[in-house]
């Protein structure tokens, strides 16, 4: 790291994966702004916690609503002025349903919190790092848009999209020194998983490591990719899956 501490915006990132990659982050250096939509009192524990850890001015946290365009375009008009070295979008909204019961409301909303929020996030940074001519995106996907699962079909859609989004912008920027890369976990080990609860034996036993991932290592290769390490790295997915998008996943009985 320079003298200068670079500066690292993390979308939801006061609980489960997105708090993680935020400890990640503030452990390698980096300045953090996180944002929060319903939860400022685990938004303020987290920020208190890195400030005892790595001293004050390391973290800053934001509300922000990501189903809210208007939120969404002030928040923009507040940080596009601003020098973000680094954007981690971590968003998840679920909209379970089988693809020929789709429900357009729900799918429509879970598009906005999936992928209309970051494409008009990166557009008020992206400009600032192709000015500095340097510059690392990260998207939180899923494994869902990689591989079909019943019930997932408009999840799977907003990951996809933002799959495609990202792979393009990849391209489009590449040469000014930015790096845009999507991180596809499996399962982990978070609440937003919780409504697996009563399956997960099951699941696990279909992983070839056979468990869940600890957030901790998902946040671990969104830190890598925003770091030195990730420098030749643009316009990858990597799955981040215990080996499930390796296996067939036809189980002899």
């Amino acid at each position: 790291m320079s003298e200068e501490r670079k500066s690292v915006l993390v979308v939801g990132g006061a609980s489960g994966l997105g708090a993680a990659t935020v400890r990640a982050l503030t452990s390698a250096g980096y300045d953090v702004t996180f944002t929060y939509r319903s939860s400022p009192e685990r938004a303020g524990a987290l920020a208190d916690e890195l400030v005892r850890t790595h001293g004050e001015g390391r973290v800053t946290t934001r509300a922000l609503d990501l189903s809210d365009r208007d939120a969404i375009e002030a928040f923009c008009e507040t940080i596009e002025g601003q020098s973000f070295y680094g954007y981690v979008h971590n968003a998840g909204q679920s909209a379970d349903a089988l693809a020929a019961m789709l429900d357009r409301e729900r799918a429509e909303a879970a598009m906005q919190v999936n992928f209309w929020s970051m494409t008009r996030i990166a557009k008020a940074l992206v400009r600032g790092m192709i000015r500095a001519r340097s510059g690392r995106i990260v998207a939180i996907g899923s494994l869902a848009a990689l591989q079909a699962n019943a019930g997932n079909a408009a999840y799977a859609a907003t990951k996809g999209a933002l799959i495609a989004y990202c792979r393009t912008l990849a391209v489009e920027s590449a040469k000014r020194g930015v790096t845009v890369n999507v991180i596809a976990p499996g399962f982990i080990d978070t609440e937003m998983l919780a409504a697996y609860a009563s399956h997960r034996e099951g699941i696990e036993r279909q992983i070839p490591l056979g468990r869940f991932a600890r957030p901790e290592e998902v946040a671990a290769m969104a830190a890598f990719l925003i770091g030195e390490g990730g420098a030749y790295i643009t316009g990858a997915v990597l799955p981040v899956d215990g080996g499930l998008t390796a296996m067939m996943g036809i189980h002899r009985t």
